[in-house]
């Protein structure tokens, strides 16, 4: 392959110039730009091939018949041209020997008119009569066939050669124009002087005063004159008009096969769209059911194999759509019954919570057992009425009565009041919450309640799960790829996510470990909230985490109510994750990973020193489906979770064994969101 054939192959595999498996650098934005301009034009007719069967199988079809055409065209005209030749040529042998013959029969009995003259001499006079006779020869065969054959007469060895072609001498002689020693080629010439016989060969006229030659068929003998002299006698039969009847054939099968490719054409289209048009109706009514326009359905004639599929369409939506009522009938029933539930246990719980206050108060008047039964009472009707609460919020979010109340909010102020709220708890773990990026002011329009219940659960989940060690808020704002959006990160270095439970992180009433202590009392609906909070703000709330490595929760809102995300300005992956420092899922360094594996200090304790932590925000970092997670078998012993080194977060995450199956698919955050911890 040729250099430029190299560099536009690599051009269309996307502009990569170094050799396979090479580790690509940035590539040249001329080149670059050359690239799209070479593929720019190709990507709207390649679209429609692609999604238009009609055009692909008339396409199809017009090329098929265009080479079975052309190929039938070429067989007709071969045979054809064969058969112009053999007739041309058994017609040319026949009217040359005729000529032939009678030639020798005016040299064996003497031509009237070519006789000699009673007063020449005689030293001169074989040679005078000899020219004389064949020149009269030529004229008298040529005249017979004008147009059809010319005569040529040449000399032949002999021991008086011919002269010059003047009517006295026996030079040349020719019919018309034709030059004789340019139209008898030299190789047959010397066929007639070695051999008797008649000889035949493909040749080209040449006419006198011009270089242009006319195909033709060239049949030669060699005979004797009058006075027995040898010469060569040729007659030349252009082919004028086998070609014409040849141009005539070839025009008339194009003409033919033009309009037979055009009618197959026609007719494939008329076909396929008798079976495409039921099919593009399918399609536009499933489109239709699938925009929940239920009541849809196909037209339906005849009796052959479409009908009964659109007969079968129409059952199937028939019977999808009482199945969809049902299940809203029933969606419908449990959300009141759950709204109905929860607010008739209101009154017997406000009934009891006083009951349980008065016994609560005098708790130091009974004994050991029941004032810690008194205590044991006053904590679970607190996390009752924390799930009751959950509940009506949750069938709000159902029955699609949640309301946005949007106003322009700083988000630091929001973060601050979250930790403010879980300091105590972080106190009790010997955890500490460290905010990043509030240099900056953080403004979006957003409900203040919504989103600072999103992040007290995202914080109050860290500092659970955080086992003693940091953790890290961070907020950005940012323009460009993220389309004007602001993010919340929320960084622990606990004991991460394990793999499978990113897909079953945000059901409701899921827990991570069931076994494991819930020191705030939760119920399970935390993230189930969250989730429905960043979606009806247009947002995001996103995941990823690690065996042993802790997790990241995301939380990305559009800075304006309404507008669409097209990005986060914090990457979802952190850059102290394993695979970012190069290595593996035991914590040590990743073979073949061609650099040295950065590494990040041992998280410290509380009661140690520990360094800033400085994270600067990507703006160009996509969003994920929130389930990504890192598998480790051995996990990471207490201790070396990394935390303590200056995080950077300056290039998107990707790659490696992070599980993220849509990390370009911006906009659709929250719909495929999965691989948070039930909290």
């Amino acid at each position: 392959m040729s250099f430029s054939g190299k560099l536009s192959a690599r051009l269309l595999r996307g502009g990569q110039l170094l050799p396979d498996g090479a580790v690509s650098g940035p590539v040249h934005p001329l080149l670059r730009l050359f690239s799209r301009w070479v593929r720019r034009p190709l990507l709207p007719a390649l679209r429609l091939w692609r999604r238009n069967i009609q055009l692909r199988v008339v396409a199809t079809t017009l090329l098929m018949s265009l080479a079975v055409v052309l190929l039938l065209g070429v067989v007709v005209v071969g045979q054809v041209r064969n058969g112009l030749l053999t007739a041309k040529a058994q017609s040319a042998q026949s009217q040359a020997a005729g000529g032939f013959g009678v030639a020798q029969k005016l040299a064996d009995g003497g031509g009237g008119d070519t006789r000699p003259d009673d007063h020449t001499q005689a030293g001169n006079r074989g040679n005078q009569d000899s020219a004389t006779w064949l020149t009269s020869l030529v004229e008298q065969l040529a005249s017979g066939g004008q147009g059809v054959f010319s005569v040529v007469a040449l000399s032949s060895d002999s021991e008086e050669p011919f002269g010059d072609a003047s009517r006295g001498t026996r030079g040349p002689r020719a019919s018309g124009d034709v030059d004789p020693e340019r139209s008898v080629p030299a190789d047959l010439r010397q066929k007639l002087d070695a051999k008797a016989g008649t000889f035949r060969q493909y040749t080209q006229i040449k006419r006198i005063g011009s270089d242009e030659g006319t195909p033709a068929i060239i049949i030669g003998k060699r005979l004797n004159d009058v006075n027995s002299n040898q010469y060569q006698l040729y007659y030349l039969f252009p082919f004028s008009q086998e070609e014409e009847s040849l141009k005539l054939v070839t025009g008339t099968l194009a003409t033919a096969g033009v309009f037979v490719v055009i009618l197959l054409g026609a007719i494939a289209w008329l076909v396929v769209r008798q079976v495409v048009t039921p099919v593009r109706m399918a399609a536009g009514i499933s489109e239709r059911l699938a925009a929940g326009i239920l009541q849809e359905r196909m037209k339906v004639t005849g009796e052959d194999d479409i009908a009964r599929l659109g007969e079968s369409f129409n059952k199937m939506a028939q019977n999808l759509q009482v199945k969809i009522q049902q299940l809203e009938e029933l969606s419908r029933m449990q959300r009141r019954f759950v709204s109905d539930v929860s607010h008739e246990l209101r009154t017997p719980l406000t009934t009891v919570r006083m009951a349980a206050d008065v016994i609560h108060e005098a708790r130091e008047d009974f004994d050991p057992a029941t004032s810690r039964s008194a205590e044991l009472l006053r904590g679970q009707l607190d996390r009752f009425e924390s799930l009751l609460a959950e509940l009506l919020e949750i069938s709000r979010f159902d029955a699609g009565a949640a309301a946005l109340e949007a106003e322009p909010i700083d988000l630091r102020d929001v973060v601050h009041r979250v930790i403010e709220g879980a300091e105590p708890l972080a106190e009790r773990k010997g955890t500490r919450i460290l905010v990043r990026g509030a240099e900056q002011p953080v403004i979006a329009e957003a409900d203040t309640r919504r989103v600072e219940r999103v992040l007290r659960n995202l914080v109050v989940n860290a500092v659970e799960h955080g086992e003693g060690r940091d953790v890290v808020v961070r907020l950005a704002s940012g323009g460009g790829p993220s389309g004007g959006a602001v993010a919340v990160a929320v960084r622990d270095y606990g004991v991460g996510l394990k793999p499978g439970e990113a897909t079953r992180v945000f059901n409701r009433f899921w827990r991570a470990d069931p076994a494991r202590a819930r020191t705030t009392g939760g119920t399970g609906l935390g993230l189930s909230i969250a989730v429905e909070d960043a979606r009806l703000h247009g947002g995001w709330l996103q995941a990823w985490g690690e065996p042993g490595g802790g997790s990241q929760f995301r939380l990305t809102l559009p800075r304006t109510s309404g507008e669409a995300l097209r990005g986060s300005p914090i990457p979802l992956e952190p850059e102290d994750s394993r695979r970012h420092r190069g290595l593996d899922e035991a914590g040590l360094p990743r073979a073949g990973s061609g650099r040295k594996a950065s590494t990040i200090p041992v998280q410290p304790r509380p009661s140690e020193p520990r360094p800033a932590v400085r994270p600067s925000a990507d703006p160009a970092a996509m969003p994920g489906n929130g389930a990504r997670v890192v598998p480790q078998s051995g996990g990471v012993r207490s201790g070396e979770t990394a935390g303590g080194q200056s995080v950077r977060t300056d290039e998107p995450a990707g790659g490696g064994a992070v599980v993220d199956g849509a990390e370009q698919e911006a906009g659709r955050g929250v719909e495929r969101e999965g691989g948070q911890r039930g909290r």
